[in-house]
């Protein structure tokens, strides 16, 4: 199986913040792969150089074997790259079908109607919603249009941050299932950032965990639900009081210090959309 998405020691700064540090993964053609990792760990950061929106200071990013690390975000749109992002950011005053055909915008082939009925096909409620504004839609039933407008785009690849952040825990066992349909049904891989580890790595084939922009941990999604730092740090699950983890006395360390002294990885949407727009400035 041939890698779709890879990062080569890639590095990222916001101003003299370091967000990432030589940071390498993939993903490969037709995997869902799972992102993990505390607060302020660089997950986001990650998912935004996927797309284009920050770009490295150092590292290569590759898709398809091509290299894209300079290269636009809608470029990579184009490319087959897609985008679920937090908080789902649907378009409110709109009707289901015109969000939905709002993720077509950058497609000139004609098999954007195809790809609309592959969509209500997965979401059988949106087709019945069609006509209705996606603003009074449950937020469960956002999260479909989110899901159903990245792949109107006609993706290889949909990066995912937070797809459950919100949402009532039946609903998440839900999204979690669209997540493994769009991957089995549509052929499409999958970046997933998920707060929810355990839920993340039963529909993950490999994850990568990190910490304050570091990788601090990479394997199959069974050898991180069984590896005893990554169960203690974000399981939440106690391992034998005798043996200490360095991940996880890492990460509380981490904490601690970030609490202290109110410092910690700038990683949030506000700052980054802050500094890019001084960038385009």
């Amino acid at each position: 199986m041939s890698a779709l998405l890879e990062f080569h020691d890639v590095s990222v700064s916001y101003g003299s913040s370091p967000a990432l540090v030589d940071v390498s993964l993939q993903v490969e053609e037709g995997h869902v792969v799972s992102l993990l990792g505390g607060n302020a760990s660089g997950k986001s950061t990650t998912m935004k150089t996927a797309l284009g929106l920050v770009r490295p200071v150092s590292g290569t990013v590759l898709y398809d074997g091509q290299d894209i690390t300079r290269w636009s975000t809608p470029r990579r749109v184009r490319a087959g790259l897609a985008s679920v992002p937090e908080a789902r950011r649907v378009f409110p005053e709109m009707t289901v079908e015109d969000n939905l055909l709002m993720g077509a915008y950058t497609r000139r082939d004609r098999g954007i109607r195809r790809s609309l009925s592959d969509v209500y096909g997965l979401f059988p409620r949106l087709a019945e919603r069609r006509r209705q504004r996606a603003g009074t839609m449950s937020g469960g039933e956002q999260q479909m249009l989110a899901f159903g407008r990245a792949i109107m785009s006609g993706p290889r690849l949909i990066c995912m941050d937070e797809p459950t952040m919100g949402l009532a825990p039946i609903i998440v066992e839900q999204v979690l299932d669209h997540i493994a349909a769009i991957n089995r049904e549509l052929g499409v891989s999958v970046l997933l950032v998920e707060q929810n580890a355990e839920l993340a790595l039963q529909v993950a084939a490999r994850g990568y965990v990190l910490r304050t922009g570091r990788l601090a941990v990479e394997g199959t999604a069974q050898e991180l639900l069984a590896h005893p730092g990554v169960r203690e740090a974000y399981l939440g699950q106690a391992v034998d009081s005798d043996r200490i983890d360095p991940l996880a006395a890492a990460d509380r360390l981490d904490t601690l210090r970030a609490d202290r002294t109110g410092a910690g990885v700038a990683e949030n949407d506000g700052q980054a959309a802050d500094d890019n727009g001084k960038e385009q400035a």
